[in-house]
């Protein structure tokens, strides 16, 4: 298991969750909600990982149960590869991540109108605690790693072959 935090990441219409994981990738834990309308959300992310000193963002692609992409799924890339230019990203499936979220809410005893306020920040929870587990579990990072910064033509990252 790679030692050092990291940010997770739940891409929304409205808002964008995030999480963070401690040094030693054991725990997710929530940080904030950032919401799209009123913030560079990008240049927030970079803001929260460089606090942290995070050594990646783990983001979340919504992928439809049948594996194809969802109108959502563009939206996660675009904001993955931006922040991808101050951090490496790594791209995870998130398939139902606010659906366990939110059940874990409701079983917590909180009601749908309570869970509006940080069901974004649950799910960058659950997104990150899984790619933390299945790291540990399969002795290697997770999902598809967007290399950082620009490559030689001056492009925006790139994917990892």
């Amino acid at each position: 298991m790679r030692r050092g935090v990291r940010i997770g990441v739940d891409v929304g219409r409205a808002r964008v969750g995030v999480a963070r994981c401690d040094r030693d990738g054991l725990l997710a834990t929530p940080v904030e909600t950032i919401q799209r309308a009123s913030t560079d959300v990008v240049a927030r992310l970079r803001e929260i990982a460089a606090e942290l000193e995070a050594i990646e963002a783990v983001v979340g692609l919504p992928i439809s149960l049948s594996g194809g992409d969802t109108p959502s799924t563009q939206d996660a890339r675009d904001m993955a590869s931006l922040l991808a230019a101050a951090l490496p990203v790594r791209l995870v499936d998130e398939r139902l991540s606010t659906v366990t979220a939110s059940a874990g809410m409701r079983a917590a005893g909180r009601s749908a109108r309570q869970q509006r306020s940080s069901i974004d920040q649950a799910a960058a929870v659950v997104i990150l605690q899984h790619a933390l587990d299945s790291e540990r579990a399969a002795g290697r990072a997770p999902g598809e790693l967007l290399q950082h910064g620009n490559d030689e033509r001056g492009e925006a990252a790139t994917r990892e072959d």
